[in-house]
């Protein structure tokens, strides 16, 4: 790694030990929950904003043309700086019990864990401006969307569900990781955490992809298959949207207004490594 780019991940992970909300206060804990910590120290991954890969993305086989890309966000696009957080071990351990039930401790890292990963981003935009440099957090702009289009009545998926800017496959372009049969990506520190990015218009150096395939990372073993509640999951074709959007609703009305399940990434092989 250079030097600049070392510079670079130093100052950010710094605004993550620095930003609140990665610890649960009283007036926001579900029981048992008081004091949580949700996040481990990320790790970071960068991509150049011209990379072919970007535009590969925008074939209907993989997001659509809906996606945009980086230079369509930000026209001085130089790289994009991508990371995962994993969750703590509290977080995990404590959903890997009642496969029907999801835990609190998962349920603050998809809620709470979120708003973090807002004020966290938005600490990072600002740090590069700070710099002179332009930046541009696509999750949180206006022109964020997400699509929904049907599929044929014998496609396992269900729906073809495509935001115009996916965290995973940046976190794909950006070396990060590779996807599994859950469409989630295994990071070197695995699943079970949450991606986030921002564009800037500073070049720094890329990152290699230590892969070649998609699914490089993932050894097929199944286990995700077991996990899941709502019976989604299969080698034939992944994860079925619908059921388990519907499995997911059924959550949100049990714990209104949190939501969340997360069963498929926890007591997996690739719950915190690459198997």
């Amino acid at each position: 790694m250079d030097a600049k780019k070392e510079q670079l991940i130093r100052e950010l992970t710094g605004l993550f030990e620095n930003c609140p909300g990665n610890t649960v206060d009283a007036a926001h804990a579900l029981p048992g929950c008081e004091g949580l910590v949700i996040f481990d120290e990320p790790i970071f991954g960068v991509s150049s904003a011209d990379d072919p890969l970007y535009l590969k993305f925008k074939d209907k086989e993989v997001i659509g043309d809906n996606f945009m890309l980086p230079s369509e966000w930000l026209p001085e696009a130089g790289s994009v700086i991508s990371f995962f957080l994993p969750f703590t071990e509290r977080v995990k351990q404590s959903n890997r019990g009642d496969p029907e039930t999801t835990s609190p401790e998962w349920l603050h890292g998809r809620i709470e864990g979120q708003a973090f990963i807002n004020e966290l981003t938005r600490r990072m935009k600002a740090f590069l401006e700070s710099r002179g440099w332009e930046a541009c957090v696509p999750a949180l702009d206006p022109r964020f969307a997400v699509r929904t289009s049907e599929l044929p009545a014998d496609d396992p998926k269900g729906v073809h569900i495509a935001s115009n800017w996916s965290e995973r496959h940046v976190a794909y372009a950006s070396g990060l990781g590779t996807f599994c049969l859950t469409r989630g990506l295994i990071s070197a520190k695995g699943v079970a955490g949450r991606y986030a990015s921002i564009i800037t218009s500073e070049r720094f150096e890329p990152d290699e992809r230590p892969y070649k395939g998609v699914y490089d990372y993932c050894i097929m073993c199944g286990a995700c298959i077991s996990r899941c509640p709502a019976g989604a999951i299969s080698l034939e074709g992944g994860k079925n949207q619908i059921k388990c959007k519907a499995w997911m609703d059924q959550m949100k009305v049990r714990w209104s207004p949190r939501y969340g399940c997360g069963k498929c990434q926890i007591g997996v092989p690739c719950e915190s490594r690459i198997p």
